[in-house]
């Protein structure tokens, strides 16, 4: 997923404010997920999602207003219940800009986890 920086995304330095980098983690997440057709309002509706469990983030190099940043996402585990994302934000020169780790728990409509249904995981491995 590419994103643009935008003057709104930036701190009093000029570079990216560090919390906005979840976001842009978040809308890769949203986009591989939809790339495989799997729709987070659908699950909810049947109640049941994945939710953020812990996030791991190293900042490596600045970006700043105007530079467009490529966020890659894969997986790195899969089991039951759990989803490890691993992420990489690079700038257009290709400089590492932030790595992160990022692990999701699918849970039911009591926030308690659950089993992330056989469909969901078939899609899930798909390249």
């Amino acid at each position: 997923m590419k994103t643009q920086i935008y003057y709104h995304d930036t701190d009093c330095g000029g570079v990216v404010y560090y919390a906005n980098y979840l976001k842009y983690l978040e809308e890769a997440r949203t986009e591989f997920f939809a790339e495989r057709n799997i729709r987070m309002k659908e699950l909810i509706a049947h109640g049941s999602h994945f939710v953020v469990a812990r996030q791991e983030i190293d900042y490596k190099s600045p970006a700043a207003y105007g530079d467009v940043l490529e966020v890659s996402s894969r997986i790195l585990e899969l089991s039951g219940v759990k989803l490890l994302f691993a992420h990489e934000i690079k700038n257009q020169e290709g400089r590492v800009v932030v790595q992160a780790k990022t692990l999701l728990v699918f849970v039911d409509k009591g926030l308690k986890p659950a089993a992330i249904p056989q469909d969901i995981k078939k899609k899930l491995e798909q390249k």
